[in-house]
């Protein structure tokens, strides 16, 4: 029987069995979700089910909700009021009651999807309407912890007390919710307004910790943040990851010499987002790339920033961010309804890549010039595991035993087993893979079309298989999972003959 934990390459002809397959499910302004503010709670719950039942379908595994789109919250257990984007009033709580978050989780899991809880770290307000704030928002409390910027009103990075207090809020969702991963975005400093400079001068003043230029202090103060968060979320759970989607482009080689061929807008220039000191001190687990760009694109072109992140992700995950808001466009590069899926494609060639996630959701759940048809009939067309990450965790659980499996009136297959008992360091089966092989065919486990099922559910430890044809033979084993989806050598096989 030939095993393998994981996936070591892929060739051109043969589908990952394990990849990220994300997708962003943004709320701020009801992008994706909830599609109005303000409704019913059993029809924001109706709306996430259908969009996870449609992504299920496509071959995602990795959703990322944004639950803070501007100092408020799309879950209860918050110090920040709830979202008006949710429930149409800044601080009024869904009716009847439930918290968004917790549904969303549980309901991830039961698809064998993780649920990475997106958080946009800096902006406080969406515009500068008071009634859109409650009379107890942050920015009403600590009105000196924030500046005005392009018509928003926005976390001042260079304060202590704003950077402990940010995250104070991710780590009350870490404690608090079962979710599999933390997510921030691309809004670092303020996005160019013009030629409006940052109002930060005097925090520079007061706080300039001994640097003497003021680009190298803000890059330092994003990177205090991320160091302090990342040590804070790995120490409290061993098992969540950590991740950001910075804008696509670190920084142009004409002025930085680690830069890439590009000439456009520069994270580690206009944001000060400096993702490769993020990689190379090992901060985050995954580097998620904005690279919302066509193939031969003339400033910032897809293949070369896809080569330049590969290059720098110095042994942690890169998930390429792919523009699927851009997909029916005509300008040059979009024509082609094919450039997504050849993106994806072209980075699987790769092997310092181990995925992809999707801007947004709506793009892939409304089928935009047929991507999510390319996702579920072609290039996800099988399931798949994420990846491995084993600085986190390299310990694989022990295997499931006593697997069991029977014919119900040649109408579907049951199949039993038991729990493995703790693995090596302690960790529980957090969920179980099953396998089934046509007569004839090798046991192989690397074989990502011979998975039946994921579960994400350790209290699951029986199966129907319903998709079964008679006069055929099956062959099944089970494997275990734990939190980071190490995989256990297989269960004992059964074969199973319809004839």
């Amino acid at each position: 029987m030939l095993i393998s934990r994981a996936n070591s390459g892929v060739a051109d002809d043969r589908l990952p069995k394990r990849e990220t397959r994300g997708v962003w499910i943004a709320t701020v302004a009801n992008i994706d979700w909830p599609s109005a503010s303000g409704l019913a709670a059993e029809r924001q719950k109706d709306e996430l089910i259908q969009i996870l039942d449609n992504h299920q379908r496509a071959g995602i595994n990795t959703v990322v909700l944004q639950v803070r789109p501007a100092a408020d919250a799309f879950y209860a257990k918050s110090k920040e009021p709830w979202s008006r984007f949710l429930t149409g009033k800044p601080g009024q709580q869904p009716t009847p009651f439930y918290d968004p978050l917790e549904f969303a989780v549980e309901e991830a899991h039961k698809r064998g999807m993780e649920l990475h809880a997106w958080f946009n770290p800096y902006r406080a307000t969406f515009d500068l309407i008071a009634a859109n704030t409650t009379a107890d928002h942050i920015t009403r409390r600590k009105p000196e912890w924030f500046f005005t910027y392009g018509g928003k009103k926005l976390f001042n990075p260079g304060i202590p007390e704003v950077r402990t207090y940010i995250i104070g809020i991710i780590m009350d969702v870490v404690r608090n919710y079962d979710i599999d991963g933390v997510h921030l975005d691309d809004y670092f400093y303020p996005y160019p307004s013009g030629n409006q400079p940052i109002p930060d001068g005097e925090t520079f003043r007061r706080y300039a910790n001994g640097i003497a230029n003021v680009a190298d202090w803000r890059r330092n103060n994003v990177n205090m943040l991320i160091k302090a968060l990342s040590d804070s979320i790995h120490s409290t759970k061993k098992y969540i990851k950590f991740g950001i989607s910075p804008f696509g482009i670190w920084d142009n080689k004409k002025d930085h010499p680690r830069g890439s061929q590009t000439s456009g807008l520069s994270g580690y220039r206009q944001l000060y987002a400096d993702a490769v000191t993020w990689l190379e001190e090992g901060w985050v687990d995954y580097i998620n790339p904005q690279i919302y760009f066509p193939f031969g694109h003339r400033t910032a072109a897809y293949e070369v920033l896809v080569d330049w992140w590969a290059q720098h992700a110095n042994g942690r995950h890169f998930y390429v961010g792919h523009a699927a808001y851009r997909a029916r466009e005509n300008g040059a590069g979009w024509q082609s309804r094919s450039q997504i899926p050849n993106q994806v494609r072209y980075a699987r060639k790769n092997g310092h890549i181990q995925g992809s996630i999707y801007y947004s959701s709506k793009h892939l759940s409304n089928n935009v010039v047929g991507l999510r048809d390319s996702l579920q009939y072609n290039l996800y067309r099988y399931k798949a595991l994420p990846p491995q990450m084993p600085w986190l965790d390299n310990v694989p659980p022990t295997s499931p035993s006593g697997l069991e499996a029977r014919p119900l009136a040649n109408q579907a297959i049951i199949l039993h087993w038991q729990a493995p008992p703790p693995a090596t360091d302690g960790d529980e089966a957090y969920g179980y893979v099953i396998y089934r092989f046509n007569e004839g065919e090798e046991l192989d486990l690397t074989k990502p079309q011979n998975i039946l099922y994921i579960s994400y559910d350790n209290s699951q430890l029986s199966y129907a298989d319903n998709l079964i044809r008679t006069g055929t033979t099956y062959t099944y084993v089970v494997t275990a999972l734990d939190r980071l989806k190490n995989e256990s050598l297989p269960s004992n096989a059964q074969v199973v003959s319809l004839k």
